[in-house]
């Protein structure tokens, strides 16, 4: 009998928040929350206690891992960036413009002028999606 392929996982619902906690960990990790603190740092005036509650959540919903260094824990991220960023934008597509592309691009075109740069580059991927 042939095994059938698993369904994928549910996308982790992160965020605002906790995505700029993700993106620090991207960047560089292991880390440990006090790092991640310092890092966000610039950004954000958070207490090491909001970082910590942040990174809990992340924990909490499998999106990062945790291994004890001493007395603290050094933090990964299970969840890829471009995992999270494929999860988000076809949710975005999907809750704004119901599964279609062409309405997505249609609107932010008419929002902001696309420069030339950007028509060629757009013009590129449809010749190469339609060379595959």
């Amino acid at each position: 009998m042939a095994k059938k392929d698993a369904a994928p996982p549910p996308p982790i619902s992160i965020s605002d928040a906790e995505a700029q906690v993700m993106e620090v960990l991207w960047q560089r990790h292991p880390q440990g929350a006090d790092e991640i603190a310092e890092a966000l740092a610039e950004r954000q005036d958070w207490q090491l206690a909001t970082v910590k509650t942040l990174v809990n959540r992340l924990f909490t919903k499998g999106a990062i891992s945790a291994e004890k260094d001493g007395r603290r824990y050094l933090y990964s991220p299970l969840l890829s960036r471009e995992d999270w960023l494929s999860s988000q934008s076809l949710g975005l597509i999907d809750r704004l413009f119901q599964g279609r592309l062409t309405p997505l691009v249609a609107h932010f075109s008419a929002q902001r002028k696309l420069s030339a740069a950007e028509l060629k580059a757009l013009k590129q991927l449809i010749q190469d999606y339609e060379n595959d």
